[in-house]
């Protein structure tokens, strides 16, 4: 019996639905209004649905409480004497109240009213990031078409961000490293949040972090704030929200990628106190089911989850103890293999041997949200990380012989399968984070703190070579050990301090200083690295940026422990503890303006310029570590040194709208586009391209909503993109045939080759439908509806008797879906 396809099912759905009984629906939107730099409750703020007379003042603890709103698209208003006039757009549902935390900004202007000057869609959560700064949602991670529900994908649609990796969600920020991204959680340096860590890179397969317990989050381009050290590209500064405090809710979701189940809800009556819990199961045996190709016979396994405990303490502060963590693994099994196939579109995997890889990440803390009055507050975390990466690879031998039942006409026998390969990289960390925050006057704002991680290391790496012969038994070289490092520590410390001078509510100025200090050598110290930026009102929707900066990192500790040069006494000479920092110069000038009520336009021009970059030292040649920072391949380095240079310019535009309609429906569209060059020089001196200099990237996304009757939202969505294609060198034939992996040679072709430009087509449709108590959401995500075959990347199949070189091409068409229901236990709704 023939399978009715995933749109026919998704159509008969929606005549089902289309078929309920209607009926008028509302909501709760509740929440509290506080100072944003400080996080105090403000009393007797009124708050307001716009266009309806729904409205109430806040209480004596700042919360407010905005019952029977009608479900759908609403603009929450607030105003308060002294401070800016602030608008959250904000979807509402019957399955789930609406819980929102509103900060507002204080005028600099004392006067008898708000100043309606604050609250634009898109703007950052940090009222000191004033430069390539993008707040986000969380309903902006489902909105756009194939992002998948993560936060690395989403982000990649912002301009001077390219993604370009069907199989990976590596955030390349202005011709970056995606290496030089900087995860934080709750104010604290996180691991990799992704599953499938390979080390030394900057993305994964499937990310951990879920909409479902994140709160409204910041995304930085460059010349970020003095608050963030150790990056260089960008930062995701990420918070956690706090599950509902007065009723219990719950959310189910079963999908493509997984299925998952989300609770929330008081502990405790009128505490004030609440839990958020979260648990996701994946398995790709779905994919047999939806005869769906994605390249692989390979089924990756991963499960994540994530909690929340949240406290209240005085003047509005709380205290929330909360974690997050995933394990994942995959085994690649090609040695039970009958027929020979020429095939290199296999999931992250050489065809010459088995490989079995898993990871795990947890983080763990403990937060302190403490405002003293209105003008002075605390905020502190302690906490626990932990990330270790396993893997072990078996040697495929194999006899070629006739087959005439195998398309290829070629048919294997296993002859031996020796261990080739097995390592073990775990860290441990034990940080904090402390930021104090001192308003002497409307004008003059002082932020203070640190942030400070250390480091438990163990890397543990065996490796060795098997000579194939003729006649007789294969030879296994001795094992060579590259990494042995157990029990090693070191701490990274970054004070800072930054100043805020508003003197009217047109010009804004912060300037900050921070410092980086890594104890693993002598050579990791950066004393002062300043960082300034301003804006200016121009009137009418229009305003002006500049920014500018230091940054400096540390790179992935794993380097600094490896050695293909053992002593004399069997230790292995580490040739590279002593590499520092690497720095980056940012500055930023920018142009913004609101085109009516729902449309904005952003431009910037940026330039950076990178030194310090670690490049080999042992010969003259083009590499750098620039480059690395993707993929699933690990980097063994040779002797480095601190010579490498680079520099990033370009131009961004955005022209983005915003939902804005409440009965009809409406649209949204966002626009980005880039025009960049990145360049490096390695020890030749030659500029070279970057690995990443694709020099442009281009996104267009829509999406159109109906509301086809109440309570029944429909909603249709595409998006386009295209970035430049990936550069490589010519292919260094007998290295590669000596270590079975492809292998560039390092002189003056290095980066000469472009791969193809990367275009992908997407598209997306949902429908959610209201019921009393319950919201049922359905939707399909089509990703690559074209099923162009992108190029990725070069790899050597041993087993090809015409070229061992082959391309590596992206998915193909990948049909997503998921059908999810939130719904609550108890309340007054």
């Amino acid at each position: 019996m023939k399978r009715p396809s995933i749109l026919l099912t998704f159509i008969f759905f929606i005549g089902l639905i289309l078929t309920g009984h209607a009926q008028e629906l509302t909501q709760t939107v509740r929440g509290k209004v506080v100072d944003k730099e400080t996080g105090f409750p403000l009393i007797g703020a009124r708050v307001w649905i716009d266009g309806t007379t729904i409205g109430k003042n806040t209480d004596d603890k700042g919360e407010f409480r905005l019952e029977s709103v009608p479900v759908g698209r609403q603009t929450v208003l607030t105003s308060y004497i002294g401070y800016a006039q602030t608008q959250q757009d904000v979807e509402v549902t019957s399955g789930k109240e609406v819980v929102l935390e509103v900060g507002m900004p204080v005028s600099a202007v004392e006067v008898e009213g708000a100043t309606i000057v604050a609250g634009k869609a898109g703007d950052a959560q940090n009222d000191v990031a004033l430069v390539s700064a993008r707040g986000f949602t969380v309903a902006e991670t489902n909105l756009y078409a194939g992002s998948r529900g993560e936060p690395a994908r989403m982000a990649s649609n912002f301009a001077g961000v390219q993604g370009g990796d069907d199989s990976r969600n590596d955030l390349v920020i202005r011709g970056n490293t995606p290496n030089g991204v900087l995860w934080r959680l709750e104010g604290i340096n996180i691991p990799n949040p992704n599953h499938f860590v390979i080390p030394g890179t900057g993305g994964g397969s499937v990310t951990i972090l879920n909409n479902k317990f994140l709160a409204n989050s910041d995304f930085y381009t460059g010349a970020f704030p003095s608050e963030f050290g150790n990056g260089i590209a960008g930062v995701f500064d990420l918070r956690m929200r706090n599950g509902n405090n007065q009723q219990h809710e719950f959310t189910g979701q079963l999908g493509f990628l997984g299925t998952e189940f989300t609770a929330e809800g008081p502990i405790g009556k009128n505490s004030g106190a609440s839990y958020l819990a979260m648990y996701r199961y994946s398995t790709l045996a779905l994919f047999s089911f939806l005869n769906v190709d994605v390249g692989t016979d390979a089924i990756p396994r991963y499960q994540d989850g994530a909690f929340r405990f949240n406290f209240p303490t005085k003047n509005g502060g709380n205290i929330a103890l909360w974690g997050m963590g995933g394990i994942s693994d995959i085994d690649i099994i090609l040695s039970g293999t009958n027929c020979f196939v020429d095939d290199p579109d296999l999931f992250a995997s050489s065809q010459d041997r088995d490989q079995y890889f898993g990871s795990n990440t947890f983080v763990s803390g403990l937060t302190l949200n403490q405002p003293f009055s209105a003008s002075s507050s605390l905020r502190a975390t302690v906490a626990y990380s932990h990330q270790r990466v396993d893997a072990n690879h078996d040697q495929i031998y194999q006899s070629q012989n006739e087959a005439p039942n195998c398309t290829s006409g070629i048919g294997l026998s296993l002859d031996s399968l020796p261990p080739i390969l097995d390592y073990t990289f775990a860290e441990d960390k034990i940080s904090a984070n402390v930021k104090y925050t001192r308003r002497f006057s409307p004008k003059h704002t002082l932020y203070t703190g640190f942030t400070t991680d250390y480091y438990f290391m163990n890397y543990t790496d065996s490796a060795r070579t098997v000579l194939p012969q003729s006649s007789g038994p294969n030879v296994l070289l001795p094992w060579r050990t590259r990494w042995n490092a157990q029990d090693e520590n070191a701490v990274l410390f970054q004070p800072y301090v930054q100043y805020k001078w508003k003197p009217n509510d047109k010009f804004q100025l912060v300037a900050g200083l921070t410092s980086l200090y890594w104890s693993l050598n002598d050579s990791s110290f950066s004393p002062i690295e300043p960082r300034l930026a301003m804006s200016y009102n121009l009137g009418k929707g229009q305003k002006l940026s500049l920014g500018s900066g230091l940054h400096s990192q540390i790179q992935s500790p794993y380097l600094n422990y490896y050695s293909n040069r053992p002593n004399t006494d069997g230790s292995l000479d580490l040739y590279n503890l002593d590499l520092g920092l690497t720095k980056s110069f940012h500055v930023v000038m920018g142009y913004d303006r609101l085109l009516g009520k729902a449309t904005r336009f952003k431009t910037e021009v940026y330039y950076q310029y990178l030194y310090n970059i670690p490049s080999f030292t042992d010969s003259l040649d083009a590499y750098s570590l620039i480059n690395a920072g993707s993929g699933f391949s690990r980097f063994f380095p040779g002797q480095l040194a601190d010579i490498g240079t680079g520099r990033n310019y370009g131009w961004e535009v955005t022209l983005e709208r915003f939902f804005r309609s409440r009965t009809n429906g409406g649209y949204y569209f966002l626009f980005t586009g880039s025009l960049f060059d990145s360049k490096f020089r390695g020890s030749d001196g030659i500029l070279n391209n970057t690995t990443f200099n694709g020099r442009y990237a281009v996104n267009v996304l829509f999406s159109r909503e109906w509301i086809m009757k109440k309570g029944v939202t429909l909603n249709v969505g595409g998006k386009f993109t295209t970035v430049g294609g990936r550069w490589r060198g010519e292919v260094d034939d007998f290295r590669s045939a000596r270590d079975l992996e492809v292998i560039f040679r390092l002189d003056s072709t290095f980066n000469t080759i472009q791969f193809p430009a990367y275009l992908r087509l997407d598209g997306k449709v949902s429908i959610r439908w209201n019921r009393k108590r319950v919201t049922h959401e359905l939707a399909i995500d089509l990703v690559n509806v074209t099923g162009r075959e992108n190029a990725l990347s070069l790899i050597y199949v041993p087993n090809n008797p015409v070229d061992p070189v082959q391309q590596n091409n992206q998915l193909g068409f990948l049909p997503l879906f998921y059908y999810k229901i939130d719904f609550f236990a108890s309340g007054k709704n």
